[in-house]
């Protein structure tokens, strides 16, 4: 079992929820809005706006350190599903020239299901 973890830019939700589901992988967990920045720039529409005072722009920027809005998917899946997941998940949000996302996959030690107390992979299924 693997943990994909999965950083996106909010506005890709959508679309990254329609690959998940449409290579068969149907439980995630979604954080609500998160906030973050890698090495890439700001897009020059979103820097634009703020130049003119564009209310809309001036929110996407935020506070200094200057950071986007971003949600964070984890996904726990069996190992076969773990390429599907990664390839859905760069399917749905590759393009952009920065800012597209982090992928992280991680060992998942264990998985307890509450409800019936099952384990392991079975948890997963």
């Amino acid at each position: 079992m693997k943990k994909v973890m999965a950083i996106i830019n909010i506005d890709k939700m959508n679309a990254t929820k329609k690959a998940l589901l449409d290579a068969n992988v149907t439980s995630m967990t979604a954080s609500g809005k998160v906030f973050g920045r890698g090495k890439g720039l700001w897009e020059a529409k979103i820097l634009e706006g703020v130049k003119n005072d564009q209310p809309e722009a001036l929110e996407h920027l935020g506070k200094e350190p200057r950071l986007r809005a971003q949600r964070v998917l984890e996904i726990v899946v069996n190992d076969q599903f773990v390429q599907p997941t990664v390839d859905a998940i760069i399917d749905a949000n590759q393009g952009e020239p920065h800012g597209c996302g982090k992928i992280f996959v991680m060992p998942m030690m264990d998985v307890i299901q509450v409800r019936t107390g099952i384990t392991g992979s079975k948890a997963v299924d």
